[in-house]
């Protein structure tokens, strides 16, 4: 009897063990079918970019790349694509999160923003050498016009060309009785007043670039003259460099810094007969807009791969052939230039740009390391002199226009600087990252820019603040006895 019940004690073991492994196998079994029904959630491989660039883009070059590295590895990839912004607020993002985690932020590639963003990034160590494959690297010109189209230690490659100019609407001209324009100098009229239209540059790196051309191309001195009356003549500064071709494009502004392919896709929509787009001869540039691999990137090997893609005759040609071409872009038209010269080889029909950055000619010298060096410090100027203190320029610009006419004494008081171009890169080389001392000329810049444009202000300006200041004190005095009379 005792050994039957020892027979029976140890026969639940046994019968839960069987069920655990019949559980187990049909566990097994689900997986397995799981697995094969959907590999590329289980498998999937992985990479993040920060990116300003815009739906458009994203779309082309994600749906593309992972048809390519499917075929090339036989698995599949998941982007996430991280936005803050634009390229002057991605570049601030990114060093700020390195500054709390210098190995890595958790980000494998930076892509687009221009290419003023990658030498301040190189500069500071933050980005991954990755040499292209020779037969991939040979198809890529050294420079153009002088610009290098990537860096001789390959850290960032231009992924694609981007070209500054003046986008304008040919009805509106033609009914407002409006001038032609074809320099920049020319958007600092008193003729244009009201009509010019511009993003911010603190949060723009291509208009950013627009302004950067101007002080170059004419000096520092008359370079800020022209850039102080441009933004007296702009209607507004928007937080997007997309939103002013849109502007142009609907007639709330005539004319718009743009960079190109933004112009092109209102030229495209509206039509030729309507809006214009004209890059100022020998006072502009054509750029790369870059790539690049960040220092720490948890995902390498497929942050390689993209960077080929990209760098690709297969890639290129998304930025470069019309919607629905072969090997082309499927939903959106990106309108861009190629960096490959080979391509403009290609029918015209099928070609989304009409003109060969590679036969473009000029004779303007821009320099690319000064640009990238005083990048920051010239986002301050303009934000403290122009953007910030708009209201007060627009008023004191008015008022001299009104007034009989706009001086050169007038407009060079309006124009004045606190800083010479000397001093402003030295404060860049060496002062400029310490927030004390950067905070401090902030303040004097706008104490400077206030003191300026009131200066030629006449009383109304003044009376109106007090207006304001009585007004709120009724109010208050109002607020007060309604309070005690519900009290009562």
């Amino acid at each position: 009897m005792r050994a039957n019940r020892g027979c029976q004690m140890h026969r639940p073991p046994h019968r839960w063990f069987t069920i655990e492994l019949r559980i187990l196998r049909r566990a097994h079994l689900l997986a397995f079918l799981l697995i094969q029904s959907f590999p590329a959630i289980v498998f999937a491989d992985k990479l993040v970019l920060i990116s300003p660039h815009w739906e458009g883009i994203r779309y082309e070059f994600e749906r593309a790349f992972k048809a390519s590295y499917q075929r090339e590895t036989g698995r599949s990839v998941e982007l996430d694509w991280l936005d803050v912004g634009g390229s002057s607020e991605a570049l601030r993002y990114i060093e700020s999160e390195y500054k709390s985690k210098p190995k890595g932020i958790d980000i494998d590639i930076f892509f687009g923003g221009g290419y003023d963003p990658y030498l301040v990034l190189k500069k500071a160590q933050l980005l991954e050498p990755y040499p292209l494959p020779k037969p991939l690297l040979d198809k890529v010109p050294q420079q153009l016009t002088g610009v290098p189209l990537y860096d001789p230690e390959y850290t960032w490659y231009g992924a694609t060309l981007a070209g500054f100019g003046i986008i304008y609407n040919k009805v509106v001209l033609r009914l407002a009785k409006l001038p032609m324009i074809t320099t920049w100098e020319d958007l600092a009229s008193p003729q244009v007043f009201g009509w010019a239209g511009s993003s911010d540059p603190r949060k723009s790196g291509s208009v950013h670039m627009v302004y950067e051309i101007i002080l170059q191309a004419y000096g520092w001195e008359k370079g800020w003259k022209i850039i102080t009356g441009l933004a007296a003549n702009v209607r507004g500064f928007t937080n997007s460099a997309s939103q002013v071709p849109k502007d142009v494009a609907i007639g709330e502004v005539a004319y718009g810094l743009a960079i190109d392919f933004y112009a092109w896709a209102q030229v495209k929509e509206a039509g030729a007969d309507k809006i214009g787009f004209v890059m100022p001869d020998n006072l502009t540039i054509i750029t790369p807009d870059a790539i690049a691999i960040l220092k720490g990137a948890p995902n390498p090997e497929v942050a390689k791969a993209f960077i080929r893609f990209v760098m690709s005759e297969e890639g290129q040609k998304l930025w470069l052939l019309v919607e629905k071409a072969p090997g082309g872009p499927q939903r959106f038209q990106l309108n861009r230039f190629s960096v490959l010269p080979t391509l403009y080889k290609l029918s015209p029909q099928t070609s989304a740009v009409q003109l060969n950055p590679f036969t473009w000619r000029s004779d303007f010298a821009f320099d690319a390391k000064l640009s990238a060096e005083r990048w920051s410090i010239v986002n301050d100027l303009m934000g403290t002199l122009v953007i910030d203190q708009k209201h007060l320029l627009t008023r004191a610009w008015k008022e001299a226009i009104d007034n009989g006419g706009l001086s050169d004494r007038e407009w060079q008081r309006l124009a004045a600087m606190p800083i010479s171009a000397e001093e402003a890169l030295t404060f860049a080389r060496t002062k400029w990252k310490d927030p004390e001392f950067r905070n401090q000329k902030i303040n004097e810049w706008i104490h400077f820019a206030r003191t300026k444009y009131l200066a030629g202000i006449t009383p109304p300006i003044i009376r109106s603040e007090w207006y304001s200041l009585f007004g709120l004190l009724f109010i208050s005095l109002g607020l007060m006895v309604y309070g005690r009379k519900s009290r009562n």
